[in-house]
């Protein structure tokens, strides 16, 4: 993937915009969704904030490079200074929500260009580049919510998942990582397990979020027609 980008100026141009804009934004949601819920644990460590260098994790970032997904530093959460049952659901899912929601909001350009100009990303460049961002913020949404330990996954699996399951969940804190990075490993050997589920999820949060825009679109059209005519 990395010789790919070094070859095309605006494949990296908008690679590193994605993962600046996706793995800032990602991390900032899990620390603001802490702070709004009690926890100051991510306020004092300083990651309250949207600069990239607080966000940024090496292996995370070299990940993102060589494979397509990776990670951001993880925020630290408090889990004793949320109150509610469901405030760590609502932390761990702050973060892929706000890939979404960053997909969804250049998805709307990005289909207006497509399909109703017809301008696609092989001949515009700045439509690839939206291209880019939507794909890797999907892509961070879906690898981030597999629920395999440190991935937000895991912790909303704990979050919702019955008292009954949480000795066997918190066992899995401590083989998860060496899991995951097996699994990883196994892309590279030619092995795809992650890549199918990344790939499956990231269809299906494109078909919703292009539904849900393109019925958008319509009702525009529709409304418009009728004062015009």
């Amino acid at each position: 993937m990395l010789l790919s980008l070094m070859s095309d100026p605006t494949s990296l141009v908008g690679f590193l915009l994605a993962i600046i804009i996706g793995l800032t934004v990602h991390e900032f949601a899990h620390a603001w969704a802490a702070y709004r819920l009690g926890d100051y644990t991510a306020k004092y460590a300083g990651r309250l904030n949207l600069n990239p260098a607080k966000h940024f994790d090496f292996m995370g970032t070299i990940f993102l490079l060589l494979a397509g997904f990776g990670w951001g530093k993880p925020v630290p959460v408090n889990p004793n200074a949320l109150k509610g049952r469901f405030d760590e659901f609502k932390v761990a899912i702050a973060g892929p929500l706000s890939n979404i929601i960053i997909a969804f909001i250049f998805f709307i350009p990005y289909l207006y260009f497509k399909n109703i100009l017809g301008i696609d990303a092989y001949h515009n460049m700045f439509v690839k580049i939206i291209e880019i961002i939507i794909a890797i913020n999907l892509l961070l949404a879906a690898f981030n919510i597999i629920p395999i330990p440190p991935l937000d996954g895991s912790k909303i699996l704990r979050a919702i998942a019955p008292y009954s399951w949480r000795m066997q969940i918190n066992n899995l804190e401590r083989s998860g990582p060496m899991l995951l990075f097996l699994l990883i490993f196994l892309e590279f050997t030619g092995i795809r397990i992650l890549f199918p589920i990344i790939h499956g999820l990231v269809n299906v949060f494109e078909v919703i979020l292009s539904s849900i825009i393109m019925l958008f679109f319509d009702m525009i059209s529709f409304f418009v027609s009728l004062f015009l005519f």
